[in-house]
């Protein structure tokens, strides 16, 4: 008779079936086998939201398969992804097998390796409804707000534009941050130092204030002013205070922060990340991918603690447990590795992932950094000027893992000193000594406006924004940008004319789908659902029916809009029109305005406002395949004759 296991993809099959043996036939369902076609609404809102379920098209002979394969078998397990989709995926392959609802078919892991499969054989469990409503619930959500909304925006706006529940909230997050920057005003300030001498040791003092308190340098006059009244004159130190600094390990790797910190430090796009962590998944390298969860089990804590002591010593562990966010689902550990007892046979970019998985993982169990830091007091006449340095004392959880940082704007006083200290190193400095100064300046600067938004700090944003959820954030990028309302500017995104019209709309006549509080609100209503406090049913209706009087209201009040076009310096050769920049799927392109009596159009090329740095050219920029930017001479024509062979991943300055 023999026993059937069904999981989701191929890889996995083959890695389970090793695990378990002759006894047991193991194939992939490919992901669904049956969703609402594409063709129309498929949810019958007045018979309680009923979704009318198909078979995939290209699913057909799977189906067939799957059905032989489990005819003659005695029992069938569903090993479908540990979470909603896969619990969802799960319910359609029960229903298709016919499987009664008490039969405990369903079994899931956490991790593919030989014990958490065999334990989940052991334990199988009926398919869980609520977290199947919950499934349905978002699905359904998301198939009447966009094929209610698209329509209109078709007719409104452009055909091929759509509107989302969680898609359209992305795009005013990133528009909201756009117009931060267009309001943003900036301003000059000063940034007083001096360099002062104790013996042959010369150490920097940074400008505080005066006795009465901090005084901010807003002007040249008042930075005169000052220079003039201390220059060269006694710099006494007054005050050492010398303090113990520690510093704690970031948690093990949520789906957001694996995200954020792949970003960082690899350059990964957060649908790349995802690609990869799913291989490293599906081989067995590592946890579930897809968690909010900075949990780790008892057995990965003592994985952990073994390979700590044993590498680094006793005194660099730490047993440690971390928080997870009050809005976190918590079904799954942090993502980790699976095994630390054998060597990864991986390369290229499965490896620095890996890596950095493992890194992290371990860096959370172990000790805390330790610094030695000092801040000294030095003043001169009535002002103030403080001293900062620091050592490690005790590198921790460093001696393995520093995380990234994200890019950080300066603003007034924006230099931390707390970061300038940990590479300060300063010589024995005591109260009552006299400082000499070597040299006293203010340099100038200027506010910058907050840096736009790369696809790390979105996902960051959502997920502390409570919008959307470990599996949505990358399929949410990639349909804003497929939809051309972002686009990338080197790793910046930055919102598209069409991307502000299509928001307007929006914002100004469907205010609760792009309202971030609503779209939590909602995501946390999905989590009741599944945690079965409430009734799917009732929480679509009480959605469905003010969204759908509103729609009735304003949508044929609306006036079509025009999406602006932006114009280049390029005059069309056919018809003397000036082009107009467009936005196709690969990337910008220019158009006659004059269509259709005009149909011509060419590449557009993009420049930047410097030259180039070999012969004074145009500089062109021109991207890779994964939207990576590059920079090439205008003169570059790739050929052994070419007038310049300037090509380069960094853009030139104007100014050397």
């Amino acid at each position: 008779m023999g026993k059937l296991v069904i999981v989701e993809s191929p890889s996995k099959a083959k890695t389970i079936k090793k695990y378990l043996g002759g006894d047991y036939e193991v194939i992939a369902s490919q992901g669904h086998i049956v969703d609402l076609p594409a063709n129309k609404l498929a949810v019958d809102v007045d018979n309680d939201f009923k979704p009318e379920y198909k078979t995939m098209p290209d699913k057909a002979k799977l189906i067939k398969d799957i059905k032989e394969q489990a005819k003659d078998k005695e029992i069938i397990y569903l090993a479908t992804d540990p979470d909603r989709e896969g619990e969802a995926i799960a319910w359609h392959l029960k229903n298709l097998l016919k499987i009664k609802d008490n039969n405990k078919c369903r079994i899931e892991f956490n991790e593919i390796t030989k014990n958490a499969v065999k334990k989940a054989v052991e334990s199988p469990r009926v398919v869980n409804q609520s977290l199947v409503d919950a499934q349905q619930a978002r699905r359904i959500l998301d198939r009447i707000v966009g094929y209610k909304l698209s329509p209109l925006l078709w007719k409104k706006v452009k055909k091929g534009t759509s509107a989302g529940r969680v898609q359209s909230v992305a795009l005013k997050i990133i528009i909201d941050k756009e117009r931060e920057i267009q309001a943003f005003v900036p301003e000059d300030y000063f940034v007083m130092y001096a360099k002062l001498a104790k013996g042959t040791d010369v150490v920097t003092a940074k400008f505080y204030g005066d006795k009465n308190g901090k005084i901010e340098l807003k002007d040249e006059k008042t930075v005169n002013s000052i220079i003039k009244k201390i220059d060269n004159k006694t710099y006494e130190v007054t005050d050492v205070k010398k303090s113990e600094r520690r510093k704690n390990p970031p948690a093990p790797f949520t789906t957001s922060s694996l995200q954020q910190e792949a970003s960082r430090k690899l350059g990964f796009g957060v649908k790349k990340t995802m690609m990869v962590a799913q291989r490293l998944y599906e081989h067995g390298f590592i946890t579930y991918m897809r968690t909010d969860s900075t949990r780790l089990s008892e057995d990965a804590k003592n994985m952990a603690k073994k390979y700590i002591t044993d590498t680094f010593g006793k005194n660099y562990y730490l047993d440690r447990e971390f928080k997870t966010s009050d809005t976190a689902q918590d079904a799954h550990e942090a993502i980790r590795p699976t095994h630390l007892d054998e060597e990864v046979e991986l390369s290229g970019d499965d490896l620095k992932l890996y890596t950095l998985i493992l890194n992290r993982f371990l860096a959370s169990q172990m000790s805390v950094a330790v610094y030695d830091t000092t801040r000294i007091k030095v003043e001169v006449e009535d002002y103030v000027f403080y001293i900062n340095g620091s050592t490690i004392k005790f590198d921790g959880f460093m001696k393995l893992y520093i995380e990234g940082k994200d890019e950080k704007r300066k603003r007034k006083d924006a230099e931390d000193d707390e970061e300038d200290a940990e590479e300060n190193v300063l010589p024995e400095i005591n109260v009552g000594d006299i400082l000499k100064q070597k040299e006293l300046k203010a340099d100038k600067k200027t506010t910058e406006p907050p840096a736009r938004y790369t696809e790390a700090s979105l996902v960051k944003a959502m997920e502390e924004n409570g919008v959307g959820r470990p599996s949505t954030y990358a399929p949410t990028i990639s349909t804003i940008e497929d939809r051309l309302y972002i686009e990338k500017e080197g790793k910046y995104l930055v919102p598209t004319d069409l991307g502000m019209v299509v928001n307007k709309l929006l914002e100004e006549n469907f205010k609760d789908i792009v309202d971030v509080k609503f779209t939590a609100d909602m995501e946390h209503k999905l989590d009741e659902v599944a945690e079965n406090k409430i009734d799917y049913v009732q929480m679509l209706k009480d959605f469905y029916g003010p969204f759908i009087t509103n729609l009735n209201e304003v949508q044929d009040k609306i006036e079509k809009v025009k999406v602006p076009e932006q114009e280049s310096d390029v005059v069309c050769e056919k018809c003397g029109r000036t082009m107009v920049i467009k936005h196709g799927k690969f990337g910008k392109f220019l158009a006659c305005p004059g269509f259709p009596e005009c149909s011509n159009i060419k590449p557009y090329n993009e420049s930047i406002d410097a030259p180039c740095p070999d012969c004074g050219g145009k500089v062109i920029i021109k991207y890779t395949k994964t939207r990576r930017p590059f920079y090439v001479c205008e003169n570059n024509t790739n050929t052994d004759d070419s007038k310049c062979h300037y090509i380069s991943w960094s853009k030139p300055k104007a100014k050397k």
